[in-house]
This record gives C-alpha cells, sequence and structure tokens, in this order.
C-alpha cells in the first residue's frame, strides 16, 4: 500500500542530517562537539555543563541554538559558521537514492534545523545535488527552529507546497507532529520506529522507501 499512500504527492519534503545519509557514519558527532566547544568558550563554562546546556537546550527548545539565542540572547551567525564547519569526508555519493530521489514525481526540497549552505556541502558530498528544487535552512525561518510550528509555516509559506499534497521525511519524531497536523504524510526515518499518532510510516532505509513509492 506504500505507493498508494504516496498517489496525492507532489512535493518531497526531506530533513538533512541523519535522513539523506545514515547516523551510522555519525556526522553529527562532529557537530555536537562544535556546539560544546562553542558553549564553552561563548558561556565561560566547563566542558561538563557546555555539554548539559547543549543537550538541554535541544530538548527544550528544539535545537541548542534557540536556546542560546532565547536565554542568553546570542546572536546566530557566528554560531552556525562555527559549528556547521566539519569533515564531509564520512560521506560519499549515493547513486540509488539519487535515482530515486531524482524519480519521485513533482517537487523536491531539503529543510533542515542547519543552515542552506551547510545543507549544499551535505547534499553534494552525497551525490545529491542538482537535484532539488529548494533548499532551506534554519535562517528561512527566521532562526525559529523545527518543531515549533513557526518555523514550518514560515518555511512552507515560502515555499509554497500545499501540505495536503507534500510529504516529509524526517529523523526526529519531534519534528513531525506540526506537520502530520497541517495535513503532510508524515515517515519517521531511523534505525528503530517510534510509534505515535502523527507518525503515519517508519523506514531504516530511506532509499528502499522510496523505491516503493516510485
Amino acid at each position: 500500500m506504500t505507493k498508494h499512500d504516496f498517489c496525492h504527492v507532489d512535493t518531497w519534503v526531506f530533513d538533512l542530517d541523519n535522513t539523506l545519509y545514515s547516523p551510522e557514519l555519525r556526522l553529527f558527532d562532529q557537530i555536537e562537539l562544535r556546539m560544546t566547544q562553542f558553549v564553552m568558550d561563548t558561556l565561560n563554562v566547563d566542558h561538563a555543563e557546555a555539554n548539559r546546556l547543549r543537550a538541554l537546550y535541544w530538548h527544550e527548545h528544539g535545537t541548542t541554538l534557540a536556546g542560546l539565542m532565547r536565554v542568553h540572547g546570542m546572536a546566530p551567525d557566528e554560531y552556525l559558521i562555527a559549528v556547521h564547519d566539519i569533515d564531509m569526508s564520512p560521506l560519499t555519493p549515493d547513486p540509488a537514492l539519487r535515482a530515486r530521489i531524482t524519480a519521485l514525481p513533482g517537487r523536491k526540497i531539503i529543510y533542515t534545523n542547519g543552515t542552506a549552505p551547510y545543507a549544499t556541502r551535505v547534499a553534494a558530498a552525497r551525490g545529491l545535488d542538482g537535484i532539488f528544487d529548494a533548499v532551506y535552512g534554519v535562517e528561512h525561518a527566521g532562526f525559529a527552529p523545527k518543531p515549533d510550528a513557526e518555523a514550518f509555516r514560515a518555511v512552507f509559506d515560502a515555499d509554497g507546497l500545499t501540505a495536503s499534497r507534500a510529504a516529509m521525511f524526517e529523523d526526529d519524531p519531534r519534528n513531525l507532529a506540526v506537520p502530520h497536523a497541517m495535513g503532510l504524510r508524515t515517515v519517521h526515518v531511523a534505525p528503530q520506529p517510534h510509534r505515535a499518532a502523527h507518525i503515519h510510516h517508519h523506514t531504516d532505509d530511506l532509499s528502499g522507501f522510496l523505491a516503493r513509492v516510485i
């Protein structure tokens, strides 16, 4: 029934980190280390406290950046440059994934809590450059992060997508609640399923899942 469930979809929204590449590559570990270091340097706290705040702000505000902005009044630009300056060598091109995303009918977009330039670098390293119609980062939502409803509204309004004709692929189950409420078909992409009413489908193999949709 997978193909039938997506026959109405004309806009395909993909998260980036741990969605368009496997979490087994642990690319985001580099970002977390840089986040912790940035918190240490900026707030003048030790490693343990910086790591605690990084995780706390992610849990309470959706992203560490959102917590730093809301709690400490921090400007986002320096942080975003610092934490995304990472080594892309763990990523390799995936021709099968490229072919399956390309074959999806309609528009394909990336929407990430990272920045659009960072997303463009990741997509290129995965051999997915040139196949997306738009790339949206946290800057396109006024630095409000997923899972905030205002973030989704800002990006989806800018894109002009029709929620009832869109699907979203995302590794963080929190970030599928608002899209579900808006009318999108939701797909949780992660090694382990998360059972929730706002998740329509789960897969641990994005490429394989898309093969059943095309």
